[in-house]
């Protein structure tokens, strides 16, 4: 059911109990109940393509808002699609102190753009933030770190000619200029790509050095202490 704005009556859905999101401030996926709702009046005076409504969050109470296209005007009433778009994305989140510094920096403006709906200069902080892993890994970093692109493509099952602009962005030759223009699912496919090439490359395995350094720590710890007491 579409979301109606009436003259009268104000907002009225089936959907407006139903939204549930990420809260872009404090994280958590909650219920979102209709805060601010434009007049009916002004709407059907100015006739806008898009309308924008505040939610409030139900964890935190904090406003968040979202764009509407409108599907039709009538006498009394404004009828709006059903989908929506969020002006306040959620901060992605990763373990940045795996990184390289230079490629953290990087990445946490890919990450910024992301969330901020700049897609395409999000692919080329991408494009820099992948060039810096490269050069920060061993030699023969970049060939597996390509592999693990694969592999990856191999396991969310995309085909090769949906998945071309995203080894584009992360492994073309070109200039920036030659990358591809990137809508929101391909930026999505991107993103996720390349949090988990990250995750392959830097964060497993000082994650599983360091587990292995703790072990040996306390192996090395057993023997002194058995050695002192025999």
């Amino acid at each position: 059911m579409a979301i109606v704005i009436d003259r009268d009556q104000g907002i009225k859905s089936e959907l407006e109990d139903r939204i549930g999101l990420e809260c872009p401030y404090c994280g958590v996926y909650a219920h979102m109940q209709p805060q601010s709702v434009p007049e009916a009046q002004m709407l059907l005076r100015d006739r806008p393509k898009h309308v924008g409504l505040v939610y409030k969050c139900d964890a935190c109470n904090a406003p968040v808002f979202l764009r509407f296209a409108v599907r039709e005007y009538q006498d009394n009433k404004v009828e709006l699609y059903r989908n929506f778009v969020e002006l306040e994305r959620p901060k992605e989140r990763f373990a940045f102190s795996y990184l390289p510094k230079h490629t953290e920096a990087l990445f946490r403006e890919a990450l910024s753009c992301y969330s901020n709906n700049n897609f395409n200069a999000f692919a080329s902080m991408c494009r820099r933030a992948s060039v810096s892993a490269f050069h920060a890994l061993d030699e023969g970093g970049k060939l597996r770190a390509f592999e693990e692109v694969m592999t990856a493509q191999d396991i969310a099952g995309i085909d090769d000619e949906a998945f071309a602009p995203i080894k584009a962005v992360l492994f073309g030759a070109g200039s920036h200029e030659d990358l591809p223009l990137l809508n929101r699912a391909q930026a999505g496919i991107l993103l996720e790509v390349l949090k988990d090439m990250f995750y392959q490359c830097f964060v497993r395995r000082g994650k599983l050095t360091r587990a292995i350094k703790v072990r040996r720590f306390f192996v090395t710890e057993a023997d002194n202490d058995n050695l002192a007491s025999a």
